[in-house]
This record gives structure tokens, sequence and C-alpha cells, in this order.
């Protein structure tokens, strides 16, 4: 708990530095990747070039501190960031220098307003946030059975074009079978490594078949116009550099995006883009157990030419009676899948909201974050309870409903 004497610091200057934040992350990333150049290899470049880390940071000490005494707000994103930082290899040696150069950078955009009084304070903020962090990140390593950092060589046995830009790369253990278990929805961190500039950037996708497979398997989208260091250029990689026989450097699965499969309500997986991949891992798996709950599975997307993972789609959809699938394109929904309803547009929740107990359902979402705040929105203003509603983000998470 923040101690009585820091607090008043503390709740006087996150309006402050919230405002501030950017710069602050900002001036941090730059110069602690330039005291530490060894660490790029664990950040994502093309979220440091947007911004986006900075932001995220920004966030998440801002939220911390904004919230040090609200343990229910705060568990949720301490355990997203867990799993976060598990996947890419954190390590408890990293915490002080990221807590170094991040009061270093407060100090430095607020000047004389950064007094030492103040700065105390946040460097007692910061080493809670970070003792929750290391003992969390510590529990969850062992449950994982695996150490920081460490990742396995799969062998890529098979590749296939799953929609326009889109391929699915199928991974296996050198002796084959699956390389571990698994929760629907979690995702691994894939290695990629460019010898002409001795780098490496470690990239997260989500798993998007089920864990009763004897493989893993990953859907990647190419990202157009993305040169290595920038956003995408892991997918790209993946795309023009791997094929089949080709091995990989995968991490265990993280994640603390699982749906619960094992309920009897209304189950509603809402996403857009390729987003859909920890949804279609859920529904395989909902097949896999032949479940007779509700389902509910909404997608949307530019056109049909998009569509990705319409094979595990028809094939759901005939084994699960109880499973309703609709898909909303911007242009060419009269270009109908076998045995799926089609919609033009963007996704509807309300026709899905008409035909469940909303107060008994619950409601998944992965996609772009703009997409995730609106369909968010939505259902919260239907009235369905917010514990009720969880989403999956790609990249960096903006905890603006913390702050």
């Amino acid at each position: 708990m923040l101690s009585a004497a820091s607090r008043p610091y503390i709740d006087a200057s996150v309006p402050v530095l919230k405002q501030h934040g950017l710069a602050i992350t900002q001036h941090f990333y730059s110069h602690m990747l330039g005291a530490h150049p060894e660490l790029r290899n664990l950040f994502n470049l093309g979220n440091q070039a947007s911004g986006a880390q900075a932001q995220s940071l920004a966030a998440a000490v801002f939220a911390y501190a904004a919230n040090v005494d609200n343990g229910a707000a705060l568990a949720p994103v301490v355990e997203r960031i867990v799993h976060k930082h598990a996947a890419v290899g954190i390590k408890p040696s990293h915490y002080p220098i990221v807590g170094r150069h991040l009061l270093a950078a407060i100090q430095a955009v607020l000047g004389d307003a950064a007094t030492p009084a103040l700065i105390a304070a946040w460097d007692e903020a910061y080493w809670l946030l970070a003792g929750e962090l290391i003992a969390a990140e510590a529990r969850l390593y062992q449950t994982t059975g695996t150490e920081a950092g460490k990742l396995q060589t799969l062998r890529v046995t098979r590749v296939e074009d799953d929609g326009e830009d889109v391929k699915s790369c199928y991974l296996e253990q050198n002796a084959g079978g699956s390389p571990g278990t698994f929760q629907p929805g979690q995702y691994v961190s894939v290695e990629a490594q460019w010898p002409e500039t001795q780098s490496r950037q470690l990239r997260q996708y989500s798993l998007s078949d089920s864990p009763e497979k004897p493989y893993w398997r990953i859907t990647v989208k190419r990202a157009h116009g993305a040169g290595s260091g920038a956003h995408g250029a892991v997918s790209n990689w993946l795309q023009a550099q791997i094929g089949l026989g080709d091995t990989l450097h995968v991490s265990p699965a993280f994640g603390d995006f699982t749906p619960a499969l094992a309920e009897s309500g209304p189950i509603v997986l809402i996403s857009a883009g390729v987003g859909i991949t920890p949804m279609v891992s859920t529904l395989n798996a909902l097949v896999a157990a032949r479940s007779a709950r509700p389902i509910h599975f909404l997608h949307g997307v530019r056109s049909p030419r998009q569509q990705v993972l319409r094979a595990d789609l028809t094939a759901a959809a005939a084994a699960l009676p109880n499973l309703r699938v609709a898909l909303y394109y911007e242009a060419g929904a009269e270009t109908a899948l076998a045995g799926l309803s089609t919609y033009s547009g963007r996704v509807d929740i309300d026709p899905t909201l008409a035909a469940i107990n909303r107060a008994d359902a619950d409601f998944y979402l992965c996609g772009p974050l703009p997409f995730m705040r609106a369909q968010r929105h939505a259902l919260l203003s239907a009235g369905v309870p917010a514990t009720r509603v969880q989403r999956e983000v790609f990249g960096p998470e903006m905890l603006d409903h913390l702050l």
C-alpha cells in the first residue's frame, strides 16, 4: 500500500503527469534504449515508432497510481501486463533499469516541478507496481514450466492461404505432435531474425485452432509497406521467408483472454479483421467439446475476399446446432458462405441482444481498438454488466477507462 507520506504527491501529480505522459515516456524510451540497446530486442520497434508503446506505458503507470488502493480495478490490468511481459521474457533485472530511466524522464520533462519529495513518491509507486509484477511473473513462469525468454524450436508442417494476404502456419515439435497445452484465446511469441542487421524481434500471434489438435496454428496477415523494424515487419517476414519444413523459435502460450467454455449461458464472440483468430480457437474448442450452449459468432470484415478461416466457420456451423454465425461485410455481402448468414455494413449487436438473456451471457471482443471500444460501449449501454464483457488487445492497450 502506498504510504501516507507519498499519497498526496501522487494524487496531486497524476493529472499533471497524465497531461505530459507522452513526452515523459518518449524521453524514457529514447534514453533507456540508448543506454541499453540490448533491450531493443524486447520492445516492438513498430509500436515505438508510432508512439503507441509510449502511450501505453504512460497509461499503465498513471492508471496504477490513480487506482493504487483499488485492487478490483487493477487486478485484471496487472494480470494482462504479466502475461505480455512473460511472452517476451521480462526478467526481474529489467525493472531497476526501467525504474531509473522512468524517474529520470519525469524529472527531465517536469523540471523544477519534479521536487525530491515528488520523485520519491513516484519511486515508491513504481516499485509497488514492479514488486507485484515480478512476483506474478515468477508464478506464471513456474506454472508454465518455463524460464524467462526461453523459446522452443518448432517445425512448420503445413502452410495454407487463408484469405487475402493471410496465411496459416501449422507448428509441431521436431519429433511431431503438439508443442504443448494452451487455453483457447491465448497467444505465443514468435522470433524473427534479420542477420544482415543482427537484429531480432518478438511478436505475439493468437493460436487460431483448438488445444485438442496435434499442432499449434498461427494465422498471419501481411502488412503492406512494412520494412524491418516497422509495424508489421515480423508478419511480413513470416509471410515471405517461412515455408514448409522451416523452423521457428516460439514461446509457450500466454494470455489472460481465455473464454469460459464450460458455462451454460449464451457465449457471444465478436470480432473484426484478423481479430477473428482467438475467436476461431474458442469456437473450435467448443466444437471439440460438443458444446450445447447457445453460441453467437459475429464477425466484421471489409469483403468476402478478406474473410479469414472460412473453412473453420462452415465446419463449426455444421457441427454445432446451437451456433449462429453472422458475417458483416462492408462490400460484397451478397457472396454468402454456405450455411452462414451475411449482412452489409458493420457489426450490429442488436439482433443478438434481442435473442438472448443479456444478463446471463458472456461477451468476448477482439479487433482494432476503436472497434472494441464501440462494441463495449454498445453492450454496456444495452445493460450488459461490465463483468460479462472481456476483450483481447493486439498490441499496446490504452487504459483510459481507469484514468
